[in-house]
């Protein structure tokens, strides 16, 4: 799901003919590529189905206060139809609910994604694997990231009348672009995951 209908990009850029929207619907998925990047994060949207993704558990646990062990998982939306399973990668066994915490807590009351299990007294390090049924992505695409989309997109789509990096016109003067725009940045980087994302 584009995280911006390709109608709102038109309405922002002030085009009304459909001459152009192969272009447009290209910048949008080119943002939406940029932001992954920026972030380190495969998605802001939510899977329609729960699916099921395998995690070594090796380099993915963090140990934490009061006896307790987290595992380090994509983002999830929900913890409506969350099974998770711990095994040697072949066969599993069901953790029960009451077995695991998810993290950070309260996370889905704010609108942010399950990035971690805890588990307390007990250790996902005594397992090889941990398979993970879920709603992958985010509860709600957040709105900065909207917003950042439609400033990337609409930055994209008109870099094809800048080639060469250079903006501007006979009356004004040209300027240089910058590599990027620093209200994208501040959009963005409170969504980046430390250590994954790029520049």
């Amino acid at each position: 799901m584009a995280y911006i209908e390709l109608t709102t990009l038109k309405t922002a850029l002030g085009i009304t003919d459909d001459e152009r929207d192969a272009l447009l619907a290209q910048a949008i998925a080119a943002a939406e590529e940029h932001i992954h990047n920026r972030t380190g994060r495969m998605t802001f949207s939510r899977d329609n189905e729960p699916s099921a993704r395998l995690f070594r558990v090796r380099g993915r646990t963090v140990r934490g206060e009061e006896w307790s062990e987290a595992l380090v998982v994509d983002d999830i939306a929900t913890t409506d139809g969350l099974v998770v399973e711990v095994g040697d990668g072949l066969t599993f066994e069901t953790v029960e609910p009451l077995g695991y915490e998810t993290m950070p807590e309260n996370a889905t009351a704010k609108g942010w994604p399950i990035t971690a299990l805890e588990r307390r007294y007990s250790w996902w390090s005594l397992f090889r694997a941990v398979r993970v049924t879920a709603f992958w992505g985010w509860p709600a695409i957040p709105a900065g990231v909207k917003q950042a989309t439609l400033l990337q997109a609409s930055r994209l789509y008109r870099r094809k009348d800048s080639p060469e990096g250079v903006a501007g016109n006979a009356e004004w003067g040209l300027v240089r672009v910058p590599h990027l725009d620093p209200d994208l940045r501040s959009l963005v980087d409170p969504y980046r995951l430390p250590g994954f994302g790029g520049a």
